[in-house]
């Protein structure tokens, strides 16, 4: 078995056509076929089914693909390792963030690693499908809620923090220190769109109480949700990470009871991915500064 007759393998399960395959790769569609074909002899079995004009992956083939991915991924790796002993502090690094005030975290802190690694060149990617990302390589890690049930997966907790009612500070209950979810679920809701985790988090916890809360906006822009609470237009349930960030003076904060609302941040990457220099140093970043948020705002 050879590289190349794997990278030929890999092209054909993306392209699902042998002459669209072969095209991409630069070869003949003759070349590929006996390649696919030595391959499938190695291997004693089939790997796609050919059935007129349509390609499709076999049972064995869909094992061998996940394989792929695995050992294609290891050599980028150890490519990655290797440049790093003879480039230290230099290169590139792609990190992914759940959509929301994860991403805004994230993206806070690119001056302040450009000013210690000017020679890193950095990607932020925001995306609600982050852990698929790192799973294909995409990214180098992500920051997102865990756990993260996958075993290929390897998962570095960062910290566990509690939503709160966010409230202007004229609103009738800007004083209350607690609130009980079946008081509050009638008021006018700012919140994030269903397909948000954050949001679908509050709605299964709603659910398991019999509550249902019906937004009066939605919508995806955090500076949106902080500017529509301060000039009363509704309320918002918000990660204590987003309330750090804003840290709006003309906004309360009050705890939620019965049920309280929590979840866990951390960051995730594939268990073969090897984490450089520059990606260890920004998750070293990423712990010193949510350490910090999360002292600025006391539990209440």
């Amino acid at each position: 078995m050879e590289i190349r007759q794997l990278e030929y393998f890999m092209a054909v399960c993306k392209t699902l056509h042998f002459t669209r395959a072969s095209e991409e790769l630069g070869v003949t569609q003759p070349t590929l076929s006996h390649q696919i074909k030595a391959l499938e002899d190695e291997m004693g079995t089939l790997l796609f089914d050919r059935i007129g004009k349509k390609t499709a992956i076999t049972e064995a083939g869909f094992i061998l693909l996940k394989h792929c991915h695995t050992i294609f991924n290891s050599m980028v790796s150890a490519r990655e390792e290797i440049q790093e002993l003879q480039t230290m502090k230099q290169g590139s690094l792609t990190v992914g963030a759940l959509t929301g005030e994860l991403n805004q975290l994230v993206s806070q802190l690119l001056l302040e690693f450009h000013d210690n690694y000017p020679n890193i060149k950095i990607t932020i990617i925001s995306s609600d499908d982050i852990v698929e990302r790192a799973l294909q390589n995409e990214i180098d890690f992500a920051l997102t809620i865990v756990p993260v049930h996958d075993e290929r997966m390897t998962t570095v907790p960062l910290y566990e923090e509690e939503l709160y009612l966010a409230i202007s500070k004229h609103h009738p209950l800007a004083h209350n220190a607690t609130v009980h979810l079946d008081e509050i679920a009638h008021l006018p809701f700012i919140l994030f769109p269903k397909y948000y985790k954050c949001r679908q988090q509050i709605d299964a916890a709603c659910s398991l109480q019999g509550i249902s809360i019906a937004p009066l906006i939605e919508t995806d822009s955090p500076e949106a949700i902080i500017s529509l609470i301060e000039n009363q237009a509704g309320v918002s349930i918000l990660s204590r990470t987003l309330l750090n960030i804003w840290n709006n003076e003309h906004i309360n904060i009050i705890k939620i009871e019965n049920p309280s609302f929590h979840r866990q941040i951390g960051v995730v990457h594939h268990k073969e991915k090897y984490m450089g220099y520059a990606a260890r140093e920004f998750i070293d970043l990423l712990k010193k500064t949510t350490e910090a948020y999360h002292l600025l705002l006391p539990s209440t």
